[in-house]
């Protein structure tokens, strides 16, 4: 009996000490089996066109043309930097950014305290201020633009103007038939500060949530007032935050705010609302197909938001060394 034991034991041992032919890979093979074709889907989709865009910046090249691109080097470049009008799209656009973002931290901001603390129906508040938020921005420019109609739209109506030949015409920048300039673009800055505040509200609450409350109990025992409690206690804690908040949404305004504006006005000269998005769009395909001369004006953008995002990342780590 115990050698059969024996030579069962024995059996089992040979039997571990074989490799398992269901486990020929290992997990680092497995891992990279997984990894690989995500990376070359990746590089695929986003470095390739990067690198291409980049070579057609130095090239004069029409995606229409037929035609193979030839190199010109920096002319590209030159000719955006020496076009008058690029300026004043340029113009428009930091306008468009600096009103915007400024309002949505300000009003963000003083959302985020006012939800902040718990009282009778503050869920229902909180998701009805983050609704325009979920919403598409193509969506929210078409539903504004006919908010703003001076004929039968509701803004007009609920701001008192009875006679649709004395009420502004927002989005065409006339007010009782005559031109306002900055009528258009201030109506759609008040639209992407309607649509991101809940943006901005979010990342501040979370900042609002993370203080300790021993900070104000013991301002609260030292009889500090309210706004040095503000001033030295929440703002101190909650600027981390607010510096990503308006990363953000800096880099969001510069550069994504074609579909508002696209929907709202279609970045008319008229309407001075042409942001550098829109102009990017035209040059690379409404009628002129430009895309050498678009690539180059792409990289120029990147460059310029490459460098914003340098100076609010700097003071974003000096505020966490000084914290």
């Amino acid at each position: 009996m115990s050698t059969v034991i024996k030579s069962q034991t024995e059996v089992a041992k040979a039997r571990s000490a074989q490799p398992n032919p269901r486990r020929d890979l290992s997990d680092k093979a497995i891992r990279n089996l997984f990894i690989f074709p995500t990376l070359v889907l990746l590089i695929a989709i986003n470095v390739f066109p990067l690198i291409y865009s980049l070579y057609l910046s130095f090239t004069n090249y029409s995606a229409i043309a037929n035609k193979q691109p030839v190199w010109i080097g920096f002319e590209n470049f030159g000719r955006v930097l020496s076009d008058d009008r690029m300026w004043e799209f340029f113009s428009t656009t930091g306008q468009y950014v600096l009103f915007s973002v400024l309002l949505q931290l300000i009003i963000g901001f003083a959302l985020a305290m006012l939800v902040r603390d718990k009282f009778f129906g503050s869920g229902l508040v909180t998701t009805l201020i983050l609704v325009p938020m979920m919403l598409s921005p193509v969506v929210v420019g078409l539903f504004w633009k006919l908010m703003y109609n001076p004929t039968f739209g509701y803004v007009n109506y609920l701001l008192g103007f009875s006679n649709p030949s004395l009420a502004p015409d927002w989005l065409a920048s006339r007010w009782a038939g005559q031109p306002t300039p900055g009528l258009a673009l201030w109506a759609v800055i008040f639209v992407d500060v309607w649509m991101w505040t809940p943006f901005v509200m979010l990342l501040i609450l979370s900042g609002l949530k993370a203080i300790p409350d021993y900070l104000y109990e013991a301002a609260a025992i030292d009889r500090a007032s309210a706004w040095f409690q503000f001033w030295r206690i929440t703002l101190p804690q909650v600027a981390p935050l607010m510096m990503i908040a308006i990363l953000f949404r800096t880099i969001e305004a510069f550069n994504k705010s074609f579909d508002l504006v696209m929907g709202m006005t279609g970045g008319g000269p008229g309407t001075q609302t042409e942001v550098v998005a829109v102009t990017l769009y035209k040059q690379a395909f409404q009628g002129q197909w430009q895309t050498g001369r678009a690539s180059a004006l792409a990289y120029m953008v990147l460059i310029i938001i490459i460098a914003i995002s340098n100076l609010y990342i700097r003071n974003l780590n000096r505020m966490k060394e000084g914290a």
